[in-house]
């Protein structure tokens, strides 16, 4: 069975400045695989180049198969996404946005109104009525934007920052749409700087730093010895900083 993502040598640069720099993902289908890097590491990048929302300077990239760069109407009718910048309808109710996406998607009329209330109900948003998106909360708009990437039966999702600003309710909601759809035989690429999630939901990781893939394995192998913390922090060369710096705070206490 081929991967749901591989790449070869992808690579991209803005104004001279590499911010990822041929990179050999592998990514292993039914699983929920993490990928992790600081801030200004390429994570954002990779994902919109795995989406084709962003052409690679150089480098191959074969979603659940099929050559991006060839068929990326192939590609972008199996996957859903949920970007970190949501960019949501917001004169749209949450009902009215996922018959738009899911029109967009061709789906059947009496497929898309069976869809979009199931989804409504597990996002918990069935209540919200004729409220507009634009009144939405963080964490309600989150779930809009990942129920609207569910609702065409996608066997891949990629995730960018998911977990970010919202509560621990609608944390617990997301997670638990993930697990099922994992357990369905889908295959979910997120990022997250929220390790702990990482840790808990995650099978395999893959850890970029300053543009280059440093790391990559299933979880239990990167975590054999240590937290995933740890293993993180080792890999992007973190480890050995100075502690003692701003020991001046506390002085006056």
């Amino acid at each position: 069975m081929s991967m749901a993502v591989e790449t070869v040598g992808l690579s991209k640069a803005f104004s001279g400045k590499v911010a990822v720099d041929r990179i050999d993902l592998r990514v292993q289908r039914a699983c929920m695989y993490g990928f992790l890097g600081p801030n200004g590491a390429g994570k954002s990048t990779t994902i919109k180049m795995l989406t084709g929302l962003l052409a690679p300077d150089q480098g191959e990239v074969r979603v659940l198969g099929y050559d991006l760069s060839l068929q990326p109407l192939e590609v972008k009718r199996r996957i859903g996404v949920v970007p970190e910048d949501l960019c949501l309808f917001e004169n749209l109710t949450a009902r009215e946005y996922l018959t738009f996406i899911g029109r967009m998607h061709g789906l059947a009329p009496e497929v898309l109104r069976a869809r979009s209330e199931e989804l409504l109900a597990l996002m918990e948003l069935e209540a919200t009525g004729k409220t507009l998106t634009l009144e939405f909360s963080h964490g309600m708009k989150k779930k809009l934007s990942l129920a609207a990437s569910l609702i065409h039966a996608p066997e891949l999702l990629f995730l960018d920052e998911p977990f970010e600003g919202i509560d621990p309710i609608a944390s617990r909601t997301l997670r638990t749409v993930l697990e099922r759809f994992v357990e369905r035989g889908g295959t979910v690429f997120i990022t997250s700087h929220i390790l702990e999630i990482v840790e808990r939901l995650c099978t395999h990781v893959g850890i970029i730093h300053k543009g280059r893939l440093v790391r990559q394995s299933s979880k239990s192998d990167l975590m054999a010895n240590d937290s995933l913390e740890h293993a993180f922090v080792e890999a992007v060369g973190e480890a050995g900083k100075d502690e003692s710096a701003l020991s001046w705070l506390g002085d006056s206490v």
